[in-house]
C-alpha cells in the first residue's frame, strides 16, 4: 500500500476511533483530550480529502451529541478547504453540506464564535467571499439563539461591516459591473442576512404599541447607519445606463425599507441625533462617534430627498423652507468633504432643498442661524480650491440659487457676509455683479426696495467701491473685483441722474473718488510702470542671452511661476499690461461720465 495512502487512511481510522469512543461517553465526560483528537483528526481528513467520509460521521444519528459539542471546531480548517477546491468539484460541494449539517446540530453558541472568528480573521480578497460563505450558517444560529440575541445579532452586523468597510466602493460604471471583491453582491447578501430579524422587530411592533424590547432594534438601527456611512457615502447612486438593477441602488432601498418598516425613517431625517448615544469618557470616542452619526444622516437625508428612496413613508405637510432648515446640518457636513462621491452629494442635496422653493420666499431671518452662513462659505471653497471643474461650476450654480431664494434683506446680508469672507477677487466680481443686478431691478420696478437704494446701498457701496490696500493693492490679483467694481459704478452713474439720486451714488461721490478712483488711478500707473520695465529688462537680457530658449522664473501676484522661457516670460507680463489698459479704460469712461453729468447739473443751477 503506497504510503500517502496508508496515512489517509490512518486520520479516517484515527476519527472513527475517537468518534467509537465518545459514542459510549455520557456528554459531560467528553475531556478536552477529546475535542483536540477531534479536531486534529477531522482536520485531516479534510486536508487529505477524504470529506465524503467525514461528511457521512457528521450524518451519523449516532454521533449527534459528539457533533454538537466538537463539531464548532472544524469551521476554519472546513473553510480553508471549501476556498481550495475548485466550483464543480464534489469535494467542495461535500464541504458546502457539512457546514450545513454543523449549523443545523452544532451548539448555536459554541458555533456563533466559531463563525464570527473566522470572519474576523479573514482579509484582503478572501473577505466578501468569506462573508457570503458564513452567512447562512450564521443566520441559521443567530435564530436558534434564546439569550442575548439582539446582542448576537447587533455583534454579528458590527463584525461584518468591520471587515467590509476597509474595501474600496466601486465607483464607476465599469467597476461596479465587475465588482472585482464581491463587495456589491455582498452587500445585498447581508440585507438577506438582516431581514428576519427585522421582521421579528416588525411582527413584535404590531402585537403591542409598547414594545418594549428595544435591544434588537436599537442594534439593527446602528446597522442601518453603519451601511449608510458605508458604503453608500461613497457610492454611485444614480441610474446609470446598461445597468438593470444597479447593486447599490438596491441596497439603499433595503437600508431605507427597513427604517421605514420599524417606523425610525423620518425620526432620523428630522432629528440630528435620536436615541442614546454612547457615554464616552474618551473625548476622542465621542467625537468619532458623533462624526460617524452626523456622516450617516447626511447620506439618509441624501437617498430620500434627491433619490427618493423611502419616499412613500414620507408625510407631505413640510414647507419648502423647513425642509431646507432641517438639511442644513447635513448639507454642511456633506460639503466639508473633499471625496467626489461625498461632495456631489452634498450639491446636490442643497439643489434639490433649493429647488423646491419659489425665488425670494427665504426670509432673511433664516440668516441668523449658523448652517446659513457656514454653507456658501463652503461653496466659495468649492468653486475656488476644488481641482474639479465640474464641482466647481455646479457649486456656482447652486450659490446663485442659494442668492436667488432669499428675500431681498436676505440677499443684501448675504453679500455683505461673502464679500467680507470670499478672500478671492473672483468670487467678489461675482458677488458684485449681483449686486448691480438688485440695484438694476430696485430701479426698475415699481415698489420701494430699501435695501438697494439710499443709506442701506451706501453702506454696502463702501464695501464694494475701495481697494483693500489702497493705492498698493495687486491689481493684477484683484483685477475681477475691480472691473465688476468699476461697471457697477459706470451704471449708478449711467442709470441714476444726480436729481434723482435713488441709489445715494452722487450723494457719496466724494469718498468714491478719494477710497476707491484716486487710488485705482496711483496704482494702474505703478503698476503699469512697473510691468513695462519688466518687459524692456526682459527684451535686454533676452539679446544678450546667446539662445532665446533660456528657461527663468518669474513671480506674478506674489505667486512664483513654473520656469519658462523668457519669450514665454513676455507674454505673461504682456498679458498682465493688457488686463491695466482694460481697467484704465473702464476707468477713464467713469471718470468722463462723472465729469459729464457733474457739468451738467452746475449748467442747470447757474
Amino acid at each position: 500500500m503506497p504510503e500517502e495512502h496508508s496515512q489517509t487512511v490512518m486520520a479516517v481510522d484515527e476519527l472513527q476511533a475517537i468518534i467509537q469512543r465518545c459514542q459510549i461517553l455520557e456528554e459531560a465526560d467528553f475531556k478536552g483530550e477529546d475535542f483536540n483528537l477531534f479536531q486534529v483528526a477531522g482536520q485531516k481528513c479534510l486536508e487529505d480529502g477524504y470529506v465524503a467520509q467525514l461528511l457521512e460521521v457528521i450524518q451519523n444519528e449516532k454521533n449527534k451529541v459528539i457533533i454538537k459539542n466538537m463539531g464548532w471546531n472544524l469551521i476554519s480548517p472546513l473553510v480553508r478547504c471549501i476556498f481550495m477546491y475548485k466550483q464543480e468539484d464534489d469535494k467542495r460541494e461535500h464541504c458546502l453540506r457539512i457546514l450545513d449539517q454543523l449549523a443545523q446540530l452544532c451548539n448555536p453558541k459554541e458555533l456563533f464564535l466559531g463563525l464570527l472568528e473566522q470572519i474576523e480573521q479573514t482579509s484582503g480578497e478572501q473577505v466578501c467571499q468569506t462573508v457570503m460563505l458564513l452567512l447562512q450558517p450564521l443566520q441559521t444560529v443567530l435564530l436558534k439563539l434564546q439569550n442575548k440575541k439582539a446582542y448576537s445579532v447587533g455583534l454579528s452586523l458590527a463584525m461584518i461591516m468591520n471587515q467590509l468597510t476597509p474595501l474600496p466602493v466601486p465607483y464607476t460604471k465599469q467597476q461596479i459591473q465587475e465588482d472585482k471583491l464581491g463587495l456589491c453582491q455582498c452587500c445585498n447578501a447581508v440585507v438577506d442576512f438582516a431581514k428576519p430579524f427585522v421582521s421579528e422587530v416588525v411582527k413584535n411592533m404590531e402585537k403591542s404599541s409598547e414594545y418594549n424590547d428595544m435591544e434588537l432594534k436599537e442594534e439593527l438601527i446602528k446597522f442601518c447607519m453603519q451601511s449608510l456611512k458605508y458604503p453608500l457615502l461613497a457610492a454611485q447612486l444614480e441610474h446609470l445606463e446598461g445597468i438593470e438593477e444597479h447593486p447599490f441602488r438596491q441596497f439603499a432601498t433595503d437600508i431605507t425599507d427597513i427604517l421605514c418598516n420599524m417606523g425610525e425613517l423620518i425620526p432620523l431625517v428630522f432629528v440630528h441625533h435620536k436615541g442614546k448615544s454612547p457615554h464616552w469618557e474618551n473625548q476622542e470616542f465621542a467625537d468619532i462617534e458623533r462624526k460617524n452619526s452626523a456622516d450617516s444622516l447626511a447620506c439618509l437625508s441624501y437617498l430620500m430627498f434627491v433619490q427618493h428612496f423611502g419616499v412613500e413613508c414620507f408625510p407631505v405637510v413640510f414647507s419648502p423652507s423647513y425642509l431646507l432648515l432641517c438639511n442644513m446640518t447635513h448639507i454642511e457636513v456633506l460639503l466639508k468633504r473633499t471625496e467626489e462621491s461625498v461632495l456631489s452629494k452634498g450639491l446636490d442635496l442643497f439643489e434639490s432643498c433649493l429647488l423646491r422653493m419659489e425665488d425670494n420666499s427665504l426670509l432673511h431671518h433664516y440668516l441668523e442661524l449658523r448652517g446659513f452662513i457656514n454653507v456658501p462659505q463652503d461653496l466659495v471653497k468649492i468653486m475656488t480650491l476644488c481641482p474639479m471643474e465640474h464641482m466647481r461650476k455646479k457649486s456656482l450654480n447652486v450659490l446663485q440659487l442659494f442668492i436667488d431664494k432669499f428675500d431681498t434683506e436676505g440677499k443684501y446680508t448675504l453679500f455683505r457676509c461673502l464679500l467680507k469672507t470670499s478672500n478671492h477677487a473672483g468670487v467678489e466680481g461675482y458677488i458684485i455683479k449681483n449686486i448691480k443686478d438688485q440695484i438694476h431691478l430696485a430701479l426698475t420696478k415699481e415698489y420701494d426696495n430699501i435695501w438697494f437704494t439710499g443709506h442701506h446701498l451706501i453702506s454696502l457701496l463702501d464695501l464694494v467701491l475701495s481697494l483693500p490696500e489702497g493705492a498698493e493693492t495687486d491689481l493684477l490679483q484683484n483685477s475681477d473685483r475691480v472691473m465688476a467694481s468699476l461697471n457697477l459704478l459706470r451704471y449708478l452713474v449711467i442709470k441714476d441722474c444726480e436729481s434723482d439720486n435713488q441709489t445715494g451714488v452722487w450723494t457719496t461721490l466724494g469718498k468714491i473718488e478719494q477710497n476707491f478712483l484716486k487710488p485705482l488711478r496711483v496704482g494702474l500707473n505703478m503698476s503699469k510702470a512697473h510691468y513695462e520695465a519688466e518687459i524692456k529688462n526682459k527684451k535686454e537680457n533676452r539679446k544678450e542671452a546667446h539662445s532665446s530658449n533660456t528657461v527663468c522664473s518669474v513671480t506674478v501676484s506674489g505667486e512664483k511661476m513654473p520656469a519658462m522661457t523668457t519669450g514665454m516670460q513676455l507674454q505673461v507680463l504682456h498679458s498682465a499690461l493688457f488686463t491695466f489698459d482694460l481697467i484704465e479704460s473702464v476707468l477713464a469712461r467713469v471718470e468722463e461720465l462723472i465729469e459729464v453729468k457733474t457739468k451738467a447739473v452746475m449748467d442747470e443751477n447757474s
